[in-house]
């Protein structure tokens, strides 16, 4: 798997290697999909850790003290960027 370099402009949740923390920056998506990942915790400026991301198949990412599984194309529609200094746990 090759990961995306995670800059403050951002990259695909799917990129994102596994042990990374970032933080969520835009989800992409229909209401129906930016609704359901909301009540799972997932909005603009929530830290994640990505715990698995094989590079096919799904991810599973630590969000809000609850382990998640996104499929890949949920994962393709989330927007995260870099955690720096003291926000990064």
């Amino acid at each position: 798997m090759e990961s995306a370099k995670i800059t403050q402009n951002g990259v695909r949740l799917s990129s994102v290697p596994p042990s990374e923390t970032v933080r969520i920056q835009k989800l992409e998506g229909g209401h129906t999909f930016v609704s359901r990942l909301a009540s799972l915790g997932f909005t603009p400026g929530t830290p994640l850790r990505v715990i698995r991301n094989f590079g096919h198949g799904p991810l599973i990412v630590h969000v809000r003290d609850t382990r998640v599984a996104l499929g890949r194309g949920e994962a393709d529609k989330i927007w995260v960027e870099e955690v720096t200094g003291e926000q990064n746990g």
